[in-house]
């Protein structure tokens, strides 16, 4: 896959490493974008179904329908899915004797923090990132890409966020291009949006010489300032006004990506990210345990456990807007 990877989160403007990510994510995800008049993909999982035949429609305002230079940015672990799509990746290749018990145990252990802790530890990022490279080295692309698709519907399907899901619906209905922004390989990312119905991914990219990883990345992981720039410069190529775009993220290592947009969303937050989203009167919403974003105006929402409840949190969290 490609380069599987994260890197210690750093609070710094983006270097010339992450504006060389940023762009090299930009490229990648152009290349590999759904055209508008091709159908996506049904998502597969359970929590990914297909959209109620009976929701209400977001009020005009935003997301604005027909509004070309406006597009939705969505980070994917713990904002999309639930947990880190690298460790799922990671238990699909070990399933196919990519590696050895031993790191499989590693895997498991990472997966178990990360859901628990529910942030992206230095030690732990940096440990999946070099585990990741050593074991893709050497891989066809193709073979990888396969692999991926196989991967989604044993391990990650079934562990979309239905009311994330339902905000990039609302988006999409407005005829809007959706974005993945993540620091997990651009191949992974590409797959989950196409699954999903997504416009595409911007994603860490690997190197790769004849079709073949090398296992080195190009520039660094898409990570903090990396994200920010990789939105930065989609959008430059797409046309986009970021002050009609809207970004959607967990994480406070996300910041510089959320506050590039006119439209920033703390979804599921960590606390550094739900302390700053209060402070700066940021949407917020939780979708962990269906209790409503402790904000003012934010509208109460149908649960979670559904799509359709998800749908209506969807309609609610839009119905103001910033």
């Amino acid at each position: 896959m490609a380069a599987l990877g994260w890197l210690t989160p750093r609070r710094r403007s983006a270097t010339a490493r992450s504006v060389l990510a940023g762009e090299a994510a930009a490229e990648a995800a152009r290349k590999s974008s759904i055209p508008a008049e091709q159908p996506a993909d049904q998502p597969t999982g359970r929590s990914a179904g297909a959209r109620p035949a009976a929701a209400e429609e977001p009020e005009p305002d935003f997301p604005v329908v027909g509004d070309d230079r406006a597009a939705a940015f969505f980070d994917l672990d713990n904002t999309v899915m639930q947990g880190a799509a690298i460790f799922h990746f990671g238990r699909g290749l070990y399933k196919r004797k990519f590696f050895e018990r031993r790191e499989l145990t590693r895997f498991a252990w990472q997966q178990a923090w990360f859901r628990l802790a529910g942030v992206e530890d230095p030690e732990h990022m940096q440990d999946a990132r070099d585990s990741a490279l050593s074991i893709v080295k050497g891989h066809r692309v193709s073979e990888l890409m396969s692999i991926g698709e196989e991967i989604y519907d044993e391990y990650m399907a079934d562990r979309i966020w239905p009311g994330t899901r339902a905000l990039a619906q609302a988006h999409l209905d407005a005829g809007q291009k959706v974005w993945l922004v993540t620091a997990a390989p651009v191949e992974t990312a590409t797959i989950i949006a196409r699954r999903l119905g997504l416009t595409g991914a911007l994603g860490t990219v690997a190197e790769s010489v004849d079709g073949v990883y090398t296992g080195r990345l190009v520039g660094e992981p898409l990570h903090g300032p990396a994200k920010a720039e990789a939105v930065r410069a989609l959008a430059a190529a797409e046309g986009l006004d970021l002050a009609r775009c809207a970004a959607y993220s967990d994480s406070h290592n996300d910041i510089p990506m959320l506050s590039l947009v006119g439209h920033p969303y703390a979804i599921n937050p960590d606390t550094k990210l739900r302390k700053h989203a209060r402070a700066l009167d940021w949407r917020l919403r939780d979708y962990r345990t269906g209790r409503k974003a402790a904000k003012v105006g934010i509208p109460a929402a149908a649960g979670v456990g559904a799509l359709a409840g998800g749908t209506a949190a969807a309609v609610a969290l839009h119905r103001r807007r910033r």
